[in-house]
C-alpha cells in the first residue's frame, strides 16, 4: 500500500488558508506545502521578526521546488483577543477556504494571558475558537459555491492525559504544567467535534477536522524548561528531540491530510501510523473516551461562547441575513 506524502496533496490553486503559528516547526512545513501546490497562505505569526525570516525561507524553498502558490504574513497573537478580533477585521471579505489552528504553547510555567486566561487552555483553544468564530463568514463565503471549506485544529497525543476540570478550569487553585497542557489540548477536540455538530446542523458549507503530529521535533518542546530555568531539562528535551523524534516535516503531514485529502468524513481526527502513535505516515486515528464525551463538548462550547465573547449562532444569524 502507497503511503500518503506530502506529494500526494492535490493541486490547490485558486485556494486561501491560513495558519497560525506559520514560523516555525509544524506551521512552517504545513504552510511550505500547501502553498508549494498552489494556495495562497496567511502565515499568521506573533513574532513578527520570525516570521519575517520564515517568510523569506519559505519563498525561497517556493521558487526552488516551482511552487506555485504564495505567502505573506500577518500578526496574531492568540493571546490577546483584541489581536484576533484584528486579524479576523483584515481578512473580512475574502473567501478562505481552509483554516490550521496549529499555533500552541505547551507545558510552560501558569502565565496569564491578556484576558486574563491560564496561558495553554487561552492560546490553544481560546484564541483558535474565537478566531474560528470570527473568521466563518469568510469560511462559508469560499465553501458555499464548491467542496466545502475546512478548519483543522492540532491537538496532541497528551490529549489522552487530560481531563476538563471546569471547577479550575484557569488552575487558580491548583496548576501542574502538563495536566494544564492535557486539558487544552482535550479541549481542542471536543470543539473540534462540536464545531462539527453546529456547523452540520446549520447547514454551513464548511467541514472541521483535528490532526496530531505525533511526536516531531519542534522547538515546542524546549520552550516549558526554559521559561522554569531548567538547563538540564531543557538538554534533555533536545537530546529527545534528537534520538527519538520524526522531522517537523513528516509531524506536519496528518494537519495535510486533514487539510486536503478528499473524501475525508467531517470529524475525523488524523494522526501518525506508526507505534502509539508517535511516527509515522497519516492515517484516521481514534480518541480518548473523554475527547467523545458530547456533554463536556456541549459544556465547554458554551464556557467557551461566553469567555471570548462570541455567540455562534448569532455569526451564523449574520451569515443568514447576509445571504438574504
Amino acid at each position: 500500500m502507497t503511503r500518503w506524502t506530502a506529494d500526494s496533496i492535490p493541486p490547490l490553486t485558486g485556494r486561501r488558508a491560513v495558519v497560525t503559528g506559520a514560523n516555525s516547526g509544524l506551521g512552517l512545513h504545513t504552510a511550505f506545502e500547501l502553498a508549494r501546490h498552489g494556495a495562497d497562505v496567511i502565515m499568521a505569526v506573533r513574532d513578527q521578526a520570525k516570521g519575517e525570516q520564515a517568510h523569506n525561507r519559505i519563498s525561497t524553498a517556493l521558487r526552488s521546488n516551482a511552487g506555485s502558490g504564495r505567502v505573506s504574513l500577518a500578526a496574531l497573537d492568540l493571546a490577546d483577543l483584541a489581536s484576533v478580533r484584528a486579524f479576523a477585521d483584515e481578512q473580512a471579505g475574502v473567501p478562505l477556504h481552509l483554516l490550521v489552528n496549529n499555533a500552541g504553547v505547551m507545558a510552560i510555567p501558569r502565565r496569564e494571558t491578556a484576558d486574563g486566561f491560564e496561558m495553554q487552555l487561552g492560546t490553544n483553544h481560546l484564541g483558535h475558537a474565537a478566531l474560528t468564530f470570527r473568521l466563518l463568514p469568510a469560511l462559508v463565503a469560499a465553501g458555499a459555491p464548491g467542496p466545502a471549506s475546512r478548519v483543522v485544529t492540532v491537538s496532541s497525543g497528551m490529549h489522552r492525559r487530560g481531563r476538563m476540570d471546569f471547577d479550575d478550569l484557569m488552575g487558580e487553585r491548583s496548576y501542574k504544567p502538563w495536566t494544564a497542557y492535557g486539558q487544552s489540548k482535550l479541549a481542542n477536540l471536543l470543539f473540534m467535534a462540536e464545531l462539527e455538530r453546529r456547523l452540520e446542523a446549520a447547514g454551513l458549507p464548511v467541514a472541521s477536522y483535528g490532526a496530531h503530529p505525533g511526536y516531531a521535533d519542534t522547538n515546542l518542546q524546549s520552550v516549558g524548561p526554559r521559561m522554569s530555568g531548567s538547563a538540564i531539562g531543557e538538554r534533555m528535551t533536545s537530546i529527545g528531540n534528537r534520538l527519538l523524534a520524526q522531522p517537523a516535516s513528516q509531524g506536519a503531514l496528518p494537519t495535510l491530510y486533514a487539510a486536503t485529502v478528499e473524501g475525508l468524513p467531517p470529524g475525523s481526527y488524523v494522526g501518525p501510523d506508526g507505534l502509539f502513535e508517535q511516527r509515522g505516515h497519516p492515517q484516521v486515528v481514534g480518541r480518548s473516551k473523554e475527547a467523545q464525551s458530547t456533554a463536556d463538548a456541549a459544556r465547554l462550547w458554551d464556557v467557551t461562547e461566553e469567555l471570548v465573547g462570541i455567540r455562534f449562532q448569532d455569526v451564523v444569524s449574520r451569515i443568514d441575513a447576509a445571504q438574504g
